[in-house]
């Protein structure tokens, strides 16, 4: 796709939540993206309806990058009308419960009629609906920005549910597949992360579509030194989101009992946002260190001599994965934790996708600490080459001047 170099533009764009605090690997893209477009001058008005308030923290973040933060709350998960539109409704429970915003609808049609923006910018497929009518009515041509497929993580999603909602599951996967057709073929440009990705959501809507990969603050991870000869092995994730449950339970019952009876003086060091309370009594093993969020993920990546991506499900490109490459980190993943990053089995990371394979690559790498050093210092070199946030940042001018060009009826 060629690129045209832009000059400032005025961006309206919208975000099912706030990029801060950064707890998930999808905020961590919002935030050090809205960061970059504001570094080379983008007038960014940033539109967010959040299930939590935005408090000071929020605004000394937010504010330096924006023209105007503007942030609605989200009707509780649990709010009657969320359950009636949840079970009503045509939509998939996850769009049902982001749309049918009113006072969001109403404002972002008071931003469209009150001036001209350059782009606008949807974040999710499901958070598209409160926008739609507006957007149709105003013929305002917009970017859908999609960090998964949404439609292929029922397993893992579903998979939490009990098996007496299977009629429920199915019904819903079902409306989560029409939905995503419609809201695909809406868009004037779609993004994905990973050039897989754009593959099946251009055959999903039909409509032109760029990558726009994940980053990492390659300055921010420059530092870390890795324990090389500990056995101290990491894995970071958001506990609201499936993939990285079922990552976790996955290893602790499958990857885990094999890896120990290879080092039994091995730890496994787990830690993230929202962390299930459950997980303690269920694996109550004393060489398990529960840490939840931590604010500095550096100092926890310079106590660990391995990070573990036991993921089966998800999509597009893992942030925890990059910045752990970043890290000097070596890492041992499944195919699916290494998706859409180039890396090489051996060469900058181990490349596992059964439990015996995982096992035996951790266990190797932790006992091997000059192996591990050297591969985590390729996989550095990888990430600092070729995923910096700047990078994507252009990536994502590119689309946004794609936009442009499909308003104008040329090829984008």
């Amino acid at each position: 796709m060629p690129h045209d170099t832009l000059p400032p533009q005025r961006i309206l764009w919208t975000m099912p939540y706030l990029p801060w605090p950064i707890t998930s690997g999808g905020k961590a893209r919002q935030y050090h993206l809205l960061r970059c477009m504001a570094e080379r001058g983008h007038r960014i008005t940033l539109l967010v309806q959040s299930k939590t308030p935005a408090d000071a923290a929020v605004h000394a973040a937010l504010k330096p990058l924006v023209d105007e933060l503007i942030v609605l709350p989200r009707r509780p998960l649990k709010h009657p009308l969320t359950l009636w539109h949840a079970a009503c409704s045509r939509l998939p429970l996850l769009t049902s419960v982001n749309g049918f915003a009113p006072a969001l609808s109403a404002r972002f049609e008071a931003l469209l009629q009150s001036r001209h923006w350059d782009v606008v910018q949807i974040e999710h497929s499901y958070g598209l609906q409160p926008f739609l009518a507006a957007l149709q009515r105003h013929r305002q041509p917009f970017l859908l920005v999609e960090h998964n497929v949404e439609s292929e993580l029922g397993a893992a999603t579903y998979g939490q549910w009990p098996a007496l909602a299977r009629p429920v599951v199915w019904y819903d996967q079902w409306r989560a597949r029409r939905w995503e057709r419609q809201a695909m073929s809406m868009a004037d440009v779609v993004v994905a992360v990973t050039d897989a990705d754009a593959r099946k959501l251009a055959a999903i809507g039909g409509r032109p579509t760029c990558v726009v990969s994940n980053g990492v603050d390659t300055r921010g991870f420059a530092d870390v030194q890795p324990d090389a000869a500990g056995q101290r092995v990491l894995f970071v994730g958001n506990y609201e989101y499936a993939p990285n449950i079922d990552a976790v339970e996955w290893a602790l019952d499958e990857v885990w009992p094999r890896l120990w009876a290879l080092r039994p003086e091995a730890r496994f060091v787990v830690c993230g946002h929202a962390m299930p309370d459950a997980w303690r009594q269920r694996w109550p093993d004393p060489r398990i260190d529960w840490r939840g969020y931590v604010p500095s993920l550096p100092e926890v990546q310079s106590q660990s001599a391995v990070f573990m991506a036991p993921l089966r499900s998800g999509g597009g490109s893992k942030l925890k994965v990059l910045e752990a490459l970043a890290a000097g980190l070596p890492v041992v993943s499944t195919r699916e934790g290494l998706s859409g990053l180039d890396v090489q089995d051996g060469v900058q990371a181990r490349v596992a996708d059964t439990a015996d394979a995982m096992a035996q690559a951790t266990a190797e790498l932790l006992a091997q600490p000059d192996h591990a050093q050297a591969l985590g210092q390729a996989a550095r070199q990888h990430v600092t080459a070729r995923f910096d946030w700047s990078a994507a940042a252009t990536q994502l001018e590119a689309a946004h001047a794609a936009v442009r060009r499909t308003a104008r009826g040329e090829r984008p």
